[in-house]
């Protein structure tokens, strides 16, 4: 028994070795086993499951001083037989188990503590009376609900174990309506099948989607439901082009589109993008009008972005040498000022700076009637604006931007740009103004000053609505954006609660032989990119004799000679039949796990529609990963997913042998001379080496460092104030 005392301004609890009342020798054991599980709530003698001492107050007097009478309770009750009293002191020893291995996980709380005693006392008073223990379960919160069952197994089943775990399961899936169609895959014959479908449709109709497609038993019951919006999604789901019909489901239902208009743009890209892009905008407007989700608005912007890449943009990219404008930009011909904004916010990822400066940015103002900025954001219903001015930002045409707008106009925009981002779902609207603000203070200081001050506004407001998450989104921007003006000299490694951002200690980058390990993905490409660019990367070591090269059929090692040991390893951009780079770069994988070496280092050259199958083998010891093209958030995110703490080298142009082999031969320097990893010396000495190449300066200023990466700073700040990562 732990005997519980009030002390201010904490609880401290002490073991004692005797009960206050008589225990039989048979149940002493028993009565031990809970104070176990007890004494596992306490840290220097008091409870600390929650920052909020209230809540610690709450547990220790409901599982430590009730709990404790109510184990005399048991004890000294004699209308329990002597295996009675066994059984419910067991039950309360997995009940406080229950509590004590699971108070910190999902859909379980340490403020549940008090309810769980209630609930137990009360289940554990239907048990003696034979009757079921299911009322309990059903008033009660999941997670307590989930402990309850699991102490009134043994010796007997309690009879409302089964309902109980029944009433569980609809609990559960009333949580989680993401996992009804898995749960219930498993689980199709549960009585309320029908009703969970329709939950499931209404939350995650492309999910429905796929396992309408199935032949499982849950699936002739998706196929068979009466309910409109899923027999569209069945009809769909058995047609062999139902993901070209799946974006228009809410128009469908509604009447406004039919199947046949669908049929007639399909098989036409530019017709159907047309189509995306008129229903997008349909879409948008609803939602601002009836304040209600759309089922398709996801899949219609996924479908609009893969066309808007494959059609449009790798074409446009692809002509990048083309001098005449009219032949490299045909593809645009015909395509209205908001189908052309759609091209950009969509293809961030992929488009190169010329096919945005010279292509798309400039037909978006010539063809409309009047080349208003705001008449243009107007017509798309703001979407996806934050977007398009990082956009305008990052490619010098901000300032064009705005001038095609009144000034008070322009002010209110930039407003909207900063405020309402701890609303947003996600972080991409959040790293896209952080994105932007290396930009603008470049650029245009005067605007920049507006940002910060519009963001220090949003700050005060958080904090005095008390908005943590706001508070920290806005005190990280706040910090971004001082730490440009070097006068401030802000630390944004201390101020931020991150490792360094400007350097990278050679120590962290080399293994426990003292080697940097380096891991380079190529690929095939029909255009030849890759193999040219496999060509001129090993062109910085053939030749060299502080370098010595091995190669097989499928990857090459390169290591110094001189100063510190330096590996590197590359795949070969095969092409062929069966991806052979794919294959090439599974063997390597394998070399290098066998062999324990883990890369600390990765380059990605390829085009930004190879990236996903580089991220996909990222090594998670990573510390610097050089991306080439592709910083868009999305990447930007899953390289931080996978390693916490990398820098990211991002360009917003195509990866060029011009600064890539300058950049990574700096590196190599470094390393091979055991030396820290300063971004900005290294990039300071670039910028001198590309002063008097205007062609090449221009490309190099397509690159971003990593201490100028403020989105990925964000990303990193923000999960750790959050406390995403420790």
């Amino acid at each position: 028994m732990i005997v519980f005392s009030l002390l201010v301004p904490v609880f401290h609890l002490l073991a004692q070795n005797s009960y206050p009342f008589i225990v039989a020798k048979d149940r002493m054991l028993f009565h031990d086993n809970v104070d176990k599980e007890q004494k596992k709530l306490l840290k220097d003698g008091t409870v600390q499951l929650s920052r909020d001492e209230s809540i610690n107050l709450q547990i220790a007097d409901a599982l430590v001083r009730q709990l404790d009478d109510f184990q005399e309770q048991i004890e000294t009750d004699s209308n329990l037989t002597g295996n009675e009293k066994k059984k419910y002191l067991k039950g309360l020893e997995f009940m406080l188990r229950g509590f004590n291995q699971n108070w910190n996980k999902k859909d379980y709380s340490p403020a549940q503590a008090p309810a769980l005693l209630k609930a137990y006392m009360d289940a554990m008073e239907l048990d003696r009376q034979k009757a079921s223990i299911q009322p309990v379960i059903s008033r009660n919160e999941w997670g307590v609900g989930k402990i309850i069952v699991e102490c009134f197994l043994l010796p007997s089943e309690n009879i409302g174990v089964q309902p109980s775990r029944l009433e569980l399961l609809r609990k559960y899936m009333g949580l989680h309506p993401d996992e009804i169609l898995s749960v219930l895959s498993r689980n199709p014959e549960v009585p309320f099948v029908d009703s969970l479908i329709l939950v499931a449709a209404h939350d995650n109709p492309n999910k429905m989607y796929d396992y309408a497609q199935g032949a499982s038993r849950l699936s002739n019951r998706i196929r068979n439901h009466p309910d409109p919006l899923i027999k569209a999604i069945v009809r769909m789901a058995n047609s062999k082009s139902g993901q070209m019909y799946f974006p228009f489901l809410d128009n469908i239902l509604t009447g406004k589109i039919s199947f046949s208009e669908i049929d007639s743009v399909k098989n036409n890209d530019f017709a159907y993008y047309r189509l995306l892009v008129k229903t997008r905008l349909d879409y948008v407007e609803q939602s601002m009008q009836m304040n209600q989700p759309i089922w398709a608005m996801d899949a219609i912007l996924d479908r609009m972005s893969h066309k808007a890449k494959e059609y449009f943009i790798r074409e446009i990219n692809a002509l990048h040498v083309q001098e005449n404008e009219n032949i490299r930009f045909k593809r645009l011909e015909g395509l209205t000022p908001q189908e052309l904004y759609y091209l950009c916010v969509l293809g961030e990822d992929e488009i190169y700076t010329s096919s945005y400066v010279r292509g798309v940015y400039p037909r978006i103002f010539e063809r409309m009637a009047s080349p208003r900025a705001d008449s243009l954001l107007m017509t798309v219903h703001g979407d996806y604006f934050r977007k398009f001015i990082k956009m305008a930002a990052g490619y010098n045409t901000l300032n064009d931007f705005l001038s095609r707008m009144d000034k008070d106009n322009a002010n209110t925009l930039i407003k909207a740009f900063v405020i309402g981002l701890e609303k947003a779902k996600g972080l991409e609207d959040a790293v896209d103004v952080a994105d932007s603000y290396s930009s603008i203070v470049d650029k245009n200081p005067e605007l920049a000053n507006f940002v910060l001050q519009e963001t220090n506004w949003n700050l005060k407001r958080n904090i005095s609505d008390n908005n943590k998450r706001g508070v920290v989104i806005y005190r990280i921007l706040k910090s971004l954006f001082e730490s440009t003006d070097t006068t401030k000299k802000v630390d944004l490694s201390t101020v931020l609660g991150i490792p360094p951002v400007y350097t990278v200690d050679y120590s962290s980058l080399v293994n426990d032989s003292g080697r940097v390990i380096q891991q380079v993905f190529f690929y095939g490409d029909e255009d030849k990119d890759g193999q040219h660019s496999y060509v001129n990367f090993m062109g910085m070591f053939r030749g060299h004799p502080e370098w010595k090269i091995s190669e097989n059929a499928q990857w090459v090692s390169i290591m110094s000679t001189r100063g510190k040991p330096v590996w590197i390893f590359a795949n070969k951009p095969l092409l062929g039949a069966d991806d052979p780079d794919a294959k090439a770069q599974a063997k390597l994988n394998e070399y290098l796990a066998a062999r324990n070496l883990k890369p600390t280092v990765v380059i990605h050259r390829g085009h930004s529609y190879h990236l996903k199958y580089t991220l996909e083998q990222l090594a998670p010891t990573a510390k610097i990963v050089v991306l080439g093209s592709c910083g868009g958030y999305n990447n930007l995110n899953d390289v931080l997913t996978v390693c916490q703490d990398a820098h990211i080298i991002s360009s917003k142009q195509v990866g060029t042998k011009t600064v890539n082999e300058p950049i990574l031969q700096a590196i190599n320097t470094n390393l091979a001379a055991g030396k820290n990893i300063d971004w900005i010396s290294i990039w300071k000495e670039l910028s001198t080496k590309f002063n008097n190449d205007a062609a090449a300066r221009e490309k190099f200023d397509d690159y971003i460092p990593p201490y100028k990466n403020l989105g990925a700073i964000f990303i990193k700040a923000y999960r750790r104030a959050m406390g995403e990562i420790q």
